[in-house]
């Protein structure tokens, strides 16, 4: 079992606060770094159709029977549940008391907003990082890196990635689409979610996108929203400022893992990978997710944003640090170019009272050639801090 990044971090929160709220995707591995990190709490799962009824029939009853302590997996289908926990909460008054889990991040921070308001960490938990992938897979192997993902499943059971994301989507579509939302046409809902993967490193168009699936404006609009809930696709948004540039208002889209965008693009091999004409988009897709996970897993907000002007003038990545701004360039090429540094150089101009600081992530070897290094994709270090 692999030590998972964030594991200093849930055990610091909860033995600062009553309760801490793990949220992420399907089978990125909350359940199992719960298990492993607080093996005496213990363990219920709310997916099990017995407990739920339970808990669902007698809230009250069924709590009391964890007045000590408990890990509460996938709570959300139990909505009620944080509001009977708040009164234990405010009854023992003391730190390290429960661990909710759950993978519809809409319905989670709605439910724990409500009745744990100020009792509850938050902290959430995505596939594998670099660190803990690099445990199966070489990461300068590229194009096996994409089309593996970083789901801990398909590393751990050695799965073949098309056959797992095939499985993963389907029981995606199954299971919680059908408990989120509705859909009348699953194969149109599918075909919706390949046009969003065909996207990948793009500017989010609503109305692109319906006249492609053949749905309306409003209906894709929800779709989206049904993605972002259940942690499918991640919307990268636009850094905004108070001054009158004209900057774009539309956010890029990316999903949360690589390998899952590349089934949805039909990728089945290394080979497909390397001739694909997105591989850039895909490259870019995966920096951006893992400069994420090591803000969320050190327990930080999502503080990152890209930046695009009227001029097309485009960074892809900015991160705020008060008055300070980090800016990164992420390029799928080995050799270093001079036009690397274009935008980089445009937003600085753009904005003189803002101290900047900025990197170029590529493939090729790490090298300080300007004030703009260059890095290579596995060296990324601490360059967002943590």
């Amino acid at each position: 079992m692999i030590k998972r990044t964030s594991s200093k971090t849930i055990k610091a929160l909860f033995s600062k606060w009553p309760v801490v709220t793990l949220t992420g995707p399907r089978q990125s591995g909350k359940t199992t770094l719960c298990r492993s990190e607080f093996p005496k709490l213990p363990y219920v799962s709310l997916e099990d159709p017995d407990r739920r009824a339970y808990a669902l029939e007698d809230p009250r009853a069924f709590v009391s029977e964890y007045a000590s302590g408990a890990i509460f997996d996938e709570f959300q289908r139990v909505p009620d549940l944080p509001s009977y926990l708040q009164r234990l909460v405010d009854e023992n008054q003391r730190s390290g008391q429960f661990i909710l889990t759950g993978s519809q991040q809409l319905e989670v921070m709605a439910n724990v907003s409500q009745s744990l308001a100020g009792r509850t960490a938050i902290l959430k938990l995505l596939p594998f990082d670099f660190a803990e992938v690099s445990k199966f897979v070489d990461l300068k192997n590229l194009d096996r890196l994409l089309l593996t993902g970083f789901y801990p499943r398909v590393h751990d059971k050695d799965l073949d990635p098309a056959q797992a994301y095939a499985a993963y989507f389907e029981t995606y579509i199954e299971r919680d689409l059908r408990q989120l939302a509705a859909i009348r046409d699953l194969s149109l809902f599918q075909r919706f979610v390949r046009c969003c993967a065909a996207r990948v490193g793009g500017l989010l168009n609503l109305n692109d996108l319906a006249s492609d699936v053949g749905v309306s404006h409003s209906t894709i609009r929800e779709w989206i929203s049904l993605l972002e809930a259940s942690y499918i696709v991640y919307l990268h948004r636009p850094w905004s400022t108070n001054t009158t540039k004209r900057l774009t208002k539309s956010p890029k889209i990316y999903f949360y893992d690589v390998g899952l965008a590349c089934y949805l693009l039909g990728i089945e091999n290394e080979s497909h990978v390397r001739s694909h004409p997105l591989r850039g988009s895909l490259f870019e897709n995966m920096i951006v997710m893992e400069v994420l996970k090591r803000r969320l897993n050190a327990g930080l907000s999502d503080n990152l944003f890209f930046y695009r002007d009227s001029n097309h003038i485009e960074v892809d990545l900015l991160a705020e640090h008060g008055a300070a701004v980090s800016l990164v360039e992420i390029k799928a090429a080995s050799t270093p170019s001079g036009s690397f540094t274009k935008a980089l150089k445009s937003f600085k101009n753009s904005f003189p009272t803002l101290e900047v600081a900025g990197h170029i992530v590529y493939t090729g070897e790490s090298q300080k050639r300007s004030d703009w290094p260059l890095v290579h994709y596995t060296q990324l270090g601490e360059l967002f801090g943590s």
